[in-house]
């Protein structure tokens, strides 16, 4: 009884999904009992197969036109693209026709329904959520693409510091003047007043030579700022045609992917890996010691062996020299030729030939 109830609830849920997602297929059935609900769902039906075409059709709208062009009479194809496609979505085996024909146990198929209706509800949640979204992020763009705020935009993405103009350098003049009369009047003699016009020239002299320095100062701080514009690929001008780094509708379109790898990444982690990765860590076999001992002996048995090898044939290359030396002919005194045994008995010859001449 507890399966059947499981199997009776799971059928309701799948169907209310159904209609609350507004598939056509379920539309005037007015469906109540559970029983009734749970045969549609799981037994072996055209209207059956229909529904799972437009729960596959719905998730991927390509698959509708590839429907469209099987005849009513390809039935096996229709259901071997079907499997394909659950395949793909991680839902089921390779060759798991039985589950998409209706054969399988009522309880798997209901499951296999009720997780690729997730997958529908999952993205139009995500539709309604990135339209709102684009729809506050186009008023944003507006605001900041209008007539008023180009001059700003322009000045951010080409800054630049131009020298002052000149009402403010005449301006700085004044004011330097100004301040230099505050300082130096409560100390002034009645001689000074009539060098007045001395005064006012000095004070001119030194307002030119500040000024000739804040230029200065400007320009080294317009090649800085020119260097570093060099260096800020996003703030170069891009030639008529080509696209640019910072485009809104580039980020747009790569905010919208990232949440899609996201949401796919959270449905494969909840259905497939979520049991592997509360496992605990697999535990290491005692054993493992004596399979390294093992590997240590056969390296150095295989180092030994290697050893052996090269002793061997140091010593036939040797062998081989000293029958050389031995057996080739070389140039000895008075233009003969004579092999090394010859020679050495010709020594020998020699020598006893001397000592019998000491003796007698």
């Amino acid at each position: 009884m507890a399966g059947n109830s499981t199997e009776q609830l799971l059928s309701m849920r799948v169907y209310n999904s159904l209609q609350s997602l507004g598939c056509p297929l379920v539309d005037g059935l007015y469906l109540r009992e559970p029983d009734s609900v749970q045969e549609l769902l799981c037994s072996p039906s055209l209207h059956r197969t229909d529904i799972l075409k437009w729960i596959c059709a719905s998730i991927c709208p390509s698959l509708k036109e590839k429907f469209s062009t099987l005849k009513s009479t390809q039935n096996e194809d229709l259901v071997q693209e079907l499997t394909r496609f659950g395949y793909e979505m991680m839902l089921c085996k390779a060759n798991d026709q039985d589950l998409i024909k209706g054969r399988a146990p009522p309880l798997r198929q209901l499951r296999f329904l009720e997780q690729i209706l997730m997958v529908i509800q999952a993205d139009s949640r995500q539709n309604s959520c990135s339209g709102d979204d684009s729809v506050k992020n186009d008023d944003l763009l507006g605001e900041l693409m209008s007539q008023d705020h180009l001059s700003d935009l322009d000045m951010l993405l080409n800054p630049v510091c131009n020298p002052w103009p000149a009402h403010i350098r005449e301006h700085l003049i004044r004011t330097q003047s100004t301040q230099h009369k505050k300082t130096n009047g409560n100390h002034s003699k009645p001689s000074e007043f009539t060098d007045r016009s001395d005064q006012h020239s000095r004070l001119g002299s030194r307002g030119e030579e500040s000024l000739t320095e804040a230029m200065a100062l400007l320009k080294s701080t317009q090649s800085a700022l020119d260097e570093l514009h060099k260096e800020c690929e996003f703030l170069q001008s891009h030639p008529s045609g080509s696209a640019a780094v910072l485009s809104p509708c580039a980020l747009k379109v790569a905010i919208s992917d990232m949440s899609q790898l996201m949401t796919a990444f959270g449905h494969i982690y909840n259905t497939d890996f979520k049991a592997y990765c509360q496992r605990a860590p697999p535990a290491l076999n005692s054993g493992a010691s004596v399979f390294q001992s093992v590997h240590q002996l056969l390296h150095a048995c295989n180092t030994e062996l290697e050893a052996l090898k090269q002793l061997s044939e140091t010593s036939l290359s040797l062998t081989q020299t000293v029958q050389q030396l031995q057996t080739d002919k070389r140039y000895w005194s008075k233009g003969e030729k004579h092999t090394l045994p010859e020679r050495l008995e010709e020594l020998k010859n020699r020598y006893v030939s001397f000592l019998s001449l000491h003796q007698s």
